[in-house]
């Protein structure tokens, strides 16, 4: 549902589009909201849930969905994703983004403008992609990352994913900008690393937006403070 000041009715069920803020996590953001609505409505109990995970790092599109809406989580995360963002050449980090520190460094000084647009082509179309250590993928019931973060090294089997759209819309090395359009699923910090990899490199992401779930755009989504400003107005 696009940001408006209509009456809303979060018990029957409302479907919100916020921007996710940097350093939040998902949940967080599910439990600000519960919380706002519990106080606001004087009630005891909401359901809230979101349509898929952000990483703390990455700002965005999240969809969160109150009452009986949140029937519609399942479809809604199904739908596709679009993002831009930036990833750093010739340095790699156990969470492929900036969330843990540098591992290792690889040379750049071969990457030429030419070889990053020729390259991108490979990651286009149907592949096999290896998730991050540090997801929420669970293995015997527990997150990948809280595994990772007990110094535990895990088997991950690739998962079927689909790039549609691999656009580089800028460089300023050793940084490269890009937006992506992908399928459910897809790990954008993996993508960074294994296009790090093909350039006979290294990289990991230092940024990341969702712009669109579906036909749902973040140009229509509340800030998180101003959705939850109009909700304490209830």
């Amino acid at each position: 549902m696009k940001k408006t000041e209509r009456p809303y009715d979060f018990i029957a069920g409302e479907t919100l589009l916020i921007n996710k803020p940097k350093d939040w996590t998902s949940f967080d953001v599910v439990n600000k909201v519960r919380f706002t609505l519990k106080h606001a409505l004087g009630i005891k109990k909401i359901k809230v849930g979101h349509a898929g995970t952000l990483d703390p790092m990455a700002t965005g599109l999240l969809i969160v969905c109150t009452g009986k809406s949140t029937k519609k989580l399942a479809e809604l995360q199904g739908r596709s994703k679009t993002y831009t963002g930036t990833l750093k050449l010739g340095e790699t980090t156990p969470s492929y983004d900036t969330e843990t520190e540098v591992d290792a460094t690889y040379p750049i000084d071969h990457i030429s403008e030419n070889l990053i647009k020729d390259k991108r082509k490979e990651f286009l179309g149907d592949l096999a992609q290896l998730p991050p250590m540090y997801s929420a993928i669970k293995v015997d019931g527990q997150p990948l990352y809280k595994k990772a973060r007990q110094g535990k090294v895990v088997e991950v089997k690739p998962r079927p994913v689909h790039i549609s759209q691999f656009e580089i819309t800028g460089i300023e090395m050793p940084f490269v900008h890009f937006a992506v359009d992908c399928s459910k699923g897809t790990y954008i910090r993996s993508l960074a690393f294994d296009f790090g990899k093909a350039l006979g490199s290294g990289s990991h992401l230092t940024a990341l937006c969702r712009t669109a779930i579906g036909e749902f755009l973040l140009e229509d989504a509340w800030e998180l403070e101003d959705l939850v400003q109009h909700i304490k107005m209830y």
